[in-house]
């Protein structure tokens, strides 16, 4: 099994002390306006078309931030070589501008838009 993986009550301790410090870090101005995430959720086949690109060996998750300051989640395949798996060089340039389907994006993002209560969230 892969070391990668916590018990439920690790898990709940990270996610209260993230919860209940996150607006602390913050300035006056940016407190209380859901800036920083509780939690993202996006569905499962996102993943899985990433995951079942050649070559593709795991999962990079990116913090981003859009214009109105809100803390997102950006998230890429990796390759054996631990380099992103973005979209392919094109003409010996890489088109930044295309959607396809390297990068997910667009999570239902708690506060807002918050799953029901776990051990992990409340």
């Amino acid at each position: 099994m892969p070391t990668n993986f916590i018990s439920l009550a690790e898990a709940k301790t990270l996610t209260t002390t993230f919860r209940n410090g996150k607006d602390t870090i913050l300035e006056p101005q940016f407190k209380d306006r859901g800036i920083l995430p509780v939690c993202e959720t996006f569905p499962r086949d996102a993943f899985d078309i990433v995951l079942a690109k050649k070559g593709c060996v795991g999962l990079r998750i990116y913090f981003a931030m859009d214009p109105t300051n809100t803390v997102k989640l950006i998230i890429v395949g990796v390759n054996d070589q631990d380099q992103d798996m973005i979209p392919a060089v094109s003409g010996g340039r890489v088109d930044t501008t295309v959607v396809g389907d390297d990068i997910i994006d667009q999570g239902r993002r708690c506060p807002f838009d918050c799953p029901p209560p776990s051990p992990l969230n409340s």
